[in-house]
C-alpha cells in the first residue's frame, strides 16, 4: 500500500471533510440565527470561511445543507422536549408545558421561521415539519392526558394554542413579552381543560 492510500492519510481526508462539513452546517445555522432566514451559498461560504467551491464539494446543493442543518436541529428539539410528570396537579402541568414549549420557541424563533419559509419547496422539510408536529402532539398529549376526555374541537384548540405559529403571532404581530405570551396561554389552557 502506497503513502497515498495508507489508513491514516485516507482517516485524515475524512476527519477533514467532516470538519468541514460540520463548519458549513454551523454558518449556515449562525446566519438563519441571527436573522437571515435562507442564506446564499455564498453568504454560507462567507461566513464558514471557506470557498464556494467548497461548500459544493461536500454538499449536492443548498437543500442539502438545509436538510443536514435541519436535522441537527431537530436533535436538539427532542433532547429538550420533555414530559411533565404525571404525578404533578393539572395547573403545573400546564405551566410546565407552556414554558418547555415558549422557552424552545423563543431560542430557536427564526430556524422555525426559516423552515416554514422553505417547507412548500422541500419534500424533506415537509415530512421533518409534519414530524416534529406529530413529536409536539404526542409530547401535548402525554403531558395532558386530560385532553382525551374533552371534545375533539378543544383539544385540536389547544394543539394550536401551543404551536410555535401561535406563539410567533403573540411575539411578532402582537409585540407581547415571552413572559406575557407564557400567562396569555397559561390562562386560556387552565379553564379550557379543566372544564372536564
Amino acid at each position: 500500500m502506497s503513502d497515498n492510500t495508507s489508513p491514516a492519510k485516507v482517516d485524515g481526508r475524512r476527519l477533514r471533510s467532516d470538519r468541514s462539513r460540520q463548519v458549513i452546517v454551523e454558518a449556515m445555522l449562525q446566519l438563519i440565527a441571527q436573522g437571515n432566514l435562507v442564506p446564499t451559498a455564498q453568504q454560507v461560504a462567507d461566513h464558514a470561511k471557506v470557498g464556494i467551491r467548497s461548500v459544493f464539494r461536500h454538499f449536492e446543493d443548498m437543500e442539502a445543507i438545509f436538510a443536514t442543518a435541519d436535522e441537527l436541529w431537530r436533535k436538539e428539539f427532542n433532547h429538550r422536549l420533555q414530559q411533565a410528570d404525571e404525578q404533578q396537579p393539572l395547573q403545573q402541568r400546564i405551566t410546565h408545558t407552556v414554558k418547555q414549549l415558549g422557552n424552545l420557541y423563543e431560542d430557536h424563533a427564526n430556524i422555525l421561521k426559516s423552515t416554514a419559509t422553505r417547507r412548500w419547496r422541500s419534500a424533506f422539510l415537509k415530512h421533518n415539519y409534519q414530524h416534529y408536529q406529530n413529536q409536539l402532539r404526542s409530547n401535548i398529549y402525554a403531558s395532558l392526558p386530560e385532553l382525551t376526555g374533552l371534545g375533539n374541537n378543544i383539544q385540536e384548540a389547544v394543539v394550536a394554542i401551543l404551536s410555535f405559529e401561535y406563539w410567533n403571532r403573540l411575539r411578532d404581530h402582537q409585540s407581547l413579552s415571552p413572559e406575557a405570551s407564557i400567562s396569555l396561554i397559561e390562562d386560556i389552557l387552565n379553564p379550557l381543560i379543566a372544564a372536564k
